[in-house]
């Protein structure tokens, strides 16, 4: 099979990769398990060795990393540049910091000693997307790699040309060969993958559907799982809030990446009477955004990643507007492109409140006091992050507990750090990446008991 990744800026061929065959993935599934067992034994000081110098690696090749992220996907080349530089970021985290995060819990029992020693548990295979095609294996393979795991990533198939680059960045590095592959496969791969032995553990970041149909998988195969999946993410200003700082912050968190992310602000919650400032601020902001060529410096807001994603949004839009929402700006599709799009008076029961839109698309919504937008912002199926823009510091941490997500942040865009764990609950998934937390979540928490 071949497959083929198309730059949605301009129609044209970026590469084309021909899938690897059934019996090309069982060899590279037994080496990454031959891998292993000489990986786990590296000491954990010339893994972090390795580690660091991949960042390293991703610093010093920026621009031919950030080029083909824009190419394949669409974003500006600024902000492929920012994502690149954030891989180097974590992989740095974790070349720092690994040491400490494996090292023996001594625990006080009746035992002469007893201890939790960590061990990795093998390969770990990923299933990642293209919405941030450099950042999202990264974060996964930082920690799992200098762990003492192995690892295979099967990446969205529009964006093999950063999955190709990725594993020249371990090879680069120096990591030993079968630590890290890449696999050009077609889905219908995916169960006998994840039921093979050297399979220990699964990672997804994707769809609700594909976490649905790949956490199925791994039950069936009794392999460790982690999703991370959609959001609907609510960003509340309450009647205290800097307007100013709001709106900026607002802009950031909803049309970053032209609005493809999982964690993106995509209801705006206002109270009381702060919203006809907010909304006017807003859209007068949304306004200044440039459009254009994603290899130019000064564009800010790119395409979708593909023509069936604007589509997808553009649906979504009409039927919001044929159910009651107010179109304030934007609103039309030209084949990849979507236009930043504001839509005021939205309410439960429209596509721009009930669903994820993955795009450029934000739903403006009333709300009366503070005790109803925290109603409106729990009434989703997803769980991933919460903005509350105010002054009152101390009443918004006294209120977190309103908030079921994964993450709460006060007057602040929902992103992900590698210093903390990130994860949703309900339909956004489970598990924990990053941090300590995500170590441990490809880890053997041997407990070690010792009577004399």
């Amino acid at each position: 099979m071949e497959f083929t990744s198309i730059n949605p800026y301009n129609g044209e061929q970026v590469g084309k990769y021909t899938s690897h065959t059934k019996e090309q993935t069982q060899a590279m599934l037994e080496k990454a398990q031959k891998a292993f067992e000489s990986w786990r034994h590296v000491p954990i000081t010339e893994r972090a060795k390795l580690m660091s110098k991949a960042g390293q690696v991703l610093r010093d090749n920026v621009e031919e990393y950030a080029k083909m992220i824009t190419l394949e996907m669409g974003k500006p080349i600024s902000e492929s540049r920012a994502e690149v530089n954030k891989c180097a970021w974590v992989c740095d985290y974790y070349a720092e910091n690994t040491a400490d995060f494996l090292a023996d819990e001594i625990i006080k029992t009746d035992a002469q000693k007893s201890f939790v020693k960590h061990e990795p548990i093998g390969c770990v295979l990923a299933i990642m997307p293209w919405n941030f095609p450099f950042w999202q294996v990264f974060r996964f393979a930082a920690p799992t790699l200098t762990a003492g795991n192995t690892g295979m990533l099967k990446h969205a198939p529009n964006v093999f040309g950063c999955a190709e680059q990725i594993a020249g960045v371990f090879q680069k590095a120096g990591f030993p060969e079968g630590v890290f592959q890449n696999l050009i496969v077609h889905h219908d791969q995916t169960e006998s993958i994840i039921a093979h032995d050297a399979i220990k553990a699964v990672t997804l970041t994707g769809s609700e559907r594909a976490g649905s149909s790949v956490a199925e998988l791994a039950g069936k195969y009794l392999k460790k799982s982690l999703m991370e999946l959609g959001g609907n993410n609510a960003f509340i200003v309450w009647e205290d809030a800097d307007i100013d700082k709001a709106v900026k912050t607002a802009i950031t968190a909803r049309m970053m990446n032209c609005g493809q992310s999982c964690i993106a602000a995509k209801r705006f919650i206002l109270v009381g009477n702060v919203y006809d400032e907010f909304v006017s601020k807003f859209t007068e902001e949304v306004k200044k955004l440039n459009a254009g060529d994603t290899m130019n410096e000064e564009t800010k807001i790119g395409t979708l990643a593909r023509k069936d994603l604007a589509d997808q949004l553009q649906a979504q839009v009409k039927k919001s507007i044929e159910s009651g929402a107010e179109l304030l700006f934007g609103g039309k599709q030209n084949e990849c492109f979507h236009e930043p799009t504001v839509l005021g008076n939205v309410t439960p029961g429209m596509p721009a409140f009930d669903e994820e839109t993955f795009g450029p698309l934000a739903a403006m919504i009333k709300a009366k006091d503070i005790e109803e937008a925290f109603a409106l912002s729990e009434q989703s199926k997803y769980g991933l992050g919460v903005t509350v823009c105010t002054t009152n510091i101390e009443k918004a941490l006294e209120m977190s507990d309103k908030v079921s997500d994964g993450a709460y942040f006060i007057n602040e865009l929902v992103k992900s750090d590698p210093r903390l764990p990130f994860g949703g609950t309900k339909r956004s998934g489970y598990g924990r990446e990053l941090a300590k937390d995500g170590m441990m979540e490809f880890m053997n928490r041997k407990t070690i008991y010792v009577k004399s």
